[in-house]
Protein backbone atom coordinates (compact mmCIF):
# COMPACT_ATOMS: atom_id res chain seq x y z
CA UNK A 1 0.00 0.00 0.00
CA UNK A 2 1.27 3.47 -0.89
CA UNK A 3 -0.11 6.68 0.58
CA UNK A 4 0.50 10.24 -0.55
CA UNK A 5 -0.22 12.84 2.16
CA UNK A 6 -0.71 16.29 0.64
CA UNK A 7 -0.17 19.53 2.56
CA UNK A 8 -3.04 21.32 0.84
CA UNK A 9 -2.14 24.79 2.07
CA UNK A 10 1.47 24.40 1.02
CA UNK A 11 0.64 23.08 -2.46
CA UNK A 12 -1.98 25.75 -3.13
CA UNK A 13 0.31 28.43 -1.72
CA UNK A 14 3.17 27.45 -4.02
CA UNK A 15 1.43 29.01 -7.04
CA UNK A 16 0.81 32.79 -6.85
CA UNK A 17 -2.50 32.69 -8.74
CA UNK A 18 -4.65 34.68 -6.32
CA UNK A 19 -5.55 31.67 -4.13
CA UNK A 20 -5.57 33.91 -1.05
CA UNK A 21 -8.73 35.61 -2.35
CA UNK A 22 -10.63 32.30 -2.41
CA UNK A 23 -9.02 29.64 -0.22
CA UNK A 24 -12.04 27.34 -0.45
CA UNK A 25 -12.08 27.55 -4.25
CA UNK A 26 -8.35 26.87 -4.46
CA UNK A 27 -8.77 23.78 -2.25
CA UNK A 28 -11.66 22.58 -4.41
CA UNK A 29 -9.60 22.96 -7.59
CA UNK A 30 -6.70 21.01 -6.06
CA UNK A 31 -9.09 18.27 -4.93
CA UNK A 32 -10.59 18.02 -8.42
CA UNK A 33 -7.14 17.70 -9.96
CA UNK A 34 -6.17 15.00 -7.46
CA UNK A 35 -9.31 13.01 -8.30
CA UNK A 36 -8.33 12.67 -11.96
CA UNK A 37 -4.57 12.47 -11.46
CA UNK A 38 -2.85 9.33 -12.67
CA UNK A 39 -0.51 8.59 -9.80
CA UNK A 40 1.14 5.43 -8.53
CA UNK A 41 -0.43 5.88 -5.07
CA UNK A 42 -3.19 3.69 -3.69
CA UNK A 43 -4.55 6.53 -1.58
CA UNK A 44 -4.12 10.29 -1.55
CA UNK A 45 -4.80 12.09 1.73
CA UNK A 46 -5.49 15.79 1.23
CA UNK A 47 -5.12 17.73 4.49
CA UNK A 48 -6.96 21.07 4.60
CA UNK A 49 -6.98 23.75 7.27
CA UNK A 50 -8.65 27.07 7.95
CA UNK A 51 -10.83 28.60 5.24
CA UNK A 52 -9.81 25.96 2.72
CA UNK A 53 -11.95 23.40 4.57
CA UNK A 54 -15.08 25.07 3.19
CA UNK A 55 -14.08 24.05 -0.34
CA UNK A 56 -14.11 20.27 0.08
CA UNK A 57 -16.10 18.11 2.45
CA UNK A 58 -14.14 15.77 4.69
CA UNK A 59 -14.29 12.12 3.71
CA UNK A 60 -13.50 9.63 0.98
CA UNK A 61 -14.01 10.45 -2.69
CA UNK A 62 -12.58 7.71 -4.88
CA UNK A 63 -8.92 7.28 -4.04
CA UNK A 64 -8.74 10.73 -2.41
CA UNK A 65 -9.51 11.12 1.30
CA UNK A 66 -9.92 14.69 2.51
CA UNK A 67 -9.12 15.42 6.14
CA UNK A 68 -10.02 18.68 7.89
CA UNK A 69 -7.31 19.60 10.39
CA UNK A 70 -8.94 20.38 13.76
CA UNK A 71 -5.98 22.55 14.78
CA UNK A 72 -2.99 23.27 12.60
CA UNK A 73 -2.41 21.45 9.34
CA UNK A 74 1.13 20.37 10.21
CA UNK A 75 0.01 18.37 13.23
CA UNK A 76 -2.65 16.62 11.16
CA UNK A 77 -0.20 15.87 8.34
CA UNK A 78 2.20 14.31 10.85
CA UNK A 79 -0.66 12.27 12.32
CA UNK A 80 -1.87 11.04 8.93
CA UNK A 81 1.67 10.05 7.91
CA UNK A 82 2.21 8.27 11.24
CA UNK A 83 -1.06 6.32 10.98
CA UNK A 84 -0.40 5.23 7.42
CA UNK A 85 3.14 4.17 8.29
CA UNK A 86 1.98 2.20 11.31
CA UNK A 87 -0.55 0.43 9.07
CA UNK A 88 2.36 -0.72 6.93
CA UNK A 89 2.00 1.73 4.05
CA UNK A 90 4.87 3.38 2.24
CA UNK A 91 4.23 7.06 2.90
CA UNK A 92 5.16 10.12 0.87
CA UNK A 93 4.40 13.64 2.10
CA UNK A 94 4.11 16.59 -0.29
CA UNK A 95 5.23 19.82 1.36
CA UNK A 96 7.85 22.55 1.08
CA UNK A 97 7.73 23.18 4.82
CA UNK A 98 11.20 22.19 6.06
CA UNK A 99 10.19 21.91 9.71
CA UNK A 100 7.31 19.63 8.79
CA UNK A 101 9.49 17.60 6.42
CA UNK A 102 11.98 17.00 9.24
CA UNK A 103 9.20 15.58 11.42
CA UNK A 104 7.54 13.02 9.14
CA UNK A 105 10.43 10.53 8.93
CA UNK A 106 10.64 7.85 7.71
CA UNK A 107 8.20 9.15 5.07
CA UNK A 108 9.65 10.34 1.81
CA UNK A 109 9.12 14.08 1.24
CA UNK A 110 8.50 15.60 -2.17
CA UNK A 111 7.91 19.21 -3.20
CA UNK A 112 4.66 20.83 -4.30
CA UNK A 113 6.28 21.36 -7.72
CA UNK A 114 6.73 17.59 -8.04
CA UNK A 115 3.00 17.07 -7.44
CA UNK A 116 1.84 19.95 -9.62
CA UNK A 117 3.96 18.61 -12.50
CA UNK A 118 1.90 15.42 -12.31
CA UNK A 119 -1.54 17.00 -12.14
Amino acid sequence: MTVLVVDGANVVGSVPDGWWKDRAGAARRLHERLLVADTAYDEIVLVLEGGAKAGVRAGQDGHVRTVHAPRDGDAEIREQARRAGEAGARVTVVTADRALAANVAPAQVLSPAWLLDRL
